[in-house]
């Protein structure tokens, strides 16, 4: 086992939890590895390294390769979000003497998993003035850590009658922030003037600490996850137990892959995304002209002339690996899994030549061709894998940038490793799978 790949992921599970953060880290180790902006070079040859980033929360990066870049790349795509509680804009407010900071869920959770577990807060604020505030409470030993609190059973009669969907509320999921001791109930009016609120108290401390003033929410980006560094799991030591894993897992091993490795004719291409989460929206998501923009600067920085034509091409000819998680087969709810098509943990790399949900909606459903190359590539390099799908036909399914990717008419196949407790707020992987997917990786970039 390659002790020090499952160090190096799990310090990137620790400091990258969001795609910000990610994007930072993927940034500091590229150019640790001679990657430069690409906004820093007018011409690019063979050899020549350079990441391009939007908006803070995507990034691609590119060696280029000895051929001509219309004959296509070699992609590993991966999302660097994962499911979380968002702030909102204007999320402080007290209730009675607790306060309270208000958020909507993103991506696909089961609520209920949200509470009563120590959360942390990581994020930006934008100030007025132009000056960007990095936040990060909840990591440090010596930090608070937050908390969205539940009915004690004694009282949760009329709640345990509802669906698990129902009887946490999304308007319900928000964090306690602080409290203060209530006013006796005869105070004075005096009393009621000096004593100071909750909410005022943590308005006074994110000011003295971070300069926040409570107008400067309307532009923050501030996420809520759970607070806690990734740990081994088991006695044996065999899995990992952290957040994130859903996608971070791939995003980190394709990341090492292509640092690792020496493109050869073909261009090679790192492809971090955001956004995949809610259906890869939004301008860093994978459904916009994101990569094909990415795409067409580097054309330009290789051909004498710059050709819409040529783009094209290159899309078209391009090989992928969607570097997104698999399902891991759960013996305990064994029911919703196909066993002889279900991945499991330990495995190796988990290929899905389909996603979607029930009669293949939302698939790209790949060209079995290429699954062979890419199989002989594994086969060659001695990587294990398998092939597998999420779950039953009818019970229901999960997309990946995929599909995105495929529009272009490049080959396209889902490559990730098998997740137990998936988008959970701490999901489960095997140190096995993360350095099987690392070579497999690796091999499919020298295709």
């Amino acid at each position: 086992m390659n002790e020090q790949l499952i160090k190096d992921y799990k310090a990137f599970l620790d400091s990258g939890k969001t795609e910000r953060e990610c994007v930072q880290m993927i940034i500091k180790a590229a150019e640790a590895k001679g990657y430069i902006n690409i906004e820093d070079c007018n011409k690019l040859k063979a050899g020549d390294k350079v990441y391009i980033t939007k908006m803070n929360k995507a990034i691609a990066l590119f060696e280029i390769g000895k051929d001509k870049i219309e004959k296509g790349l070699n992609i590993l795509g991966a999302h660097i979000d994962s499911p979380r509680l968002d702030a909102k804009q204007n999320p402080l407010y007290e209730k009675d003497n607790i306060s309270y900071l208000n958020t909507h869920y993103y991506g696909g959770i089961k609520k209920y998993q949200w509470t009563t577990i120590p959360l942390a807060i990581h994020g930006v604020v934008c100030k007025k003035d132009g000056t960007t505030v990095n936040v990060v409470i909840g990591e440090d030993e010596a930090d608070p850590v937050f908390c969205i609190s539940d009915i004690l059973p004694h009282l949760a009669q009329e709640q345990m009658k509802d669906k698990a969907s129902d009887f946490i509320k999304g308007e319900d999921l928000d964090l306690i922030m602080g409290s203060v001791v209530p006013l006796p109930k005869n105070a004075t009016k005096e009393e009621k003037k000096e004593k100071e609120k909750s909410k005022k108290i943590i308005l006074d401390l994110l000011k003295d600490k971070y300069g926040i003033e409570e107008e400067d929410f309307n532009s923050a980006e501030l996420e809520i996850v759970p607070a806690g560094k990734a740990r081994d799991l088991g006695l044996d030591r065999s899995l990992i137990l952290a957040y994130g894993q859903d996608d971070r897992s791939c995003a980190f091993t394709s990341l090492a892959a292509l640092l690792d490795s020496k493109a050869g004719n073909r261009t090679n291409c790192c492809l971090c995304v955001d956004k995949e989460e809610i259906g890869s929206v939004g301008a860093t998501g994978m459904a916009s002209n994101l990569f094909e923009n990415m795409v067409s600067e580097v054309v330009a920085r290789t051909e004498e002339t710059y050709s819409e034509l040529t783009v094209r091409r290159c899309l078209a000819n391009s090989n992928m690996l969607s570097s997104d998680v698999n399902s891991a087969y759960d013996p305990m709810n064994p029911g919703l899994y196909d066993k002889d098509n279900a991945s499991v943990l330990g495995g190796g790399i988990a290929f899905e030549k389909y996603t979607g949900s029930r009669g293949k909606s939302g698939a790209s459903d790949a060209n079995p061709e290429f699954i062979a190359k890419v199989r002989k590539a594994m086969d060659d390099a001695k990587v294990a894998y398998q092939m597998a799908e999420l779950g039953k036909v009818d019970q229901g399914g999960g997309g990946t940038i995929a599909y995105h990717a495929a529009k272009y008419g490049m080959n396209v196949l889902d490559a990730g490793v098998a997740v137990l407790s998936m988008h959970a707020p701490w999901e489960i992987t095997s140190k096995e799978d993360i350095c099987n997917i690392y070579e497999g990786y690796k091999a499919f970039l020298n295709i």
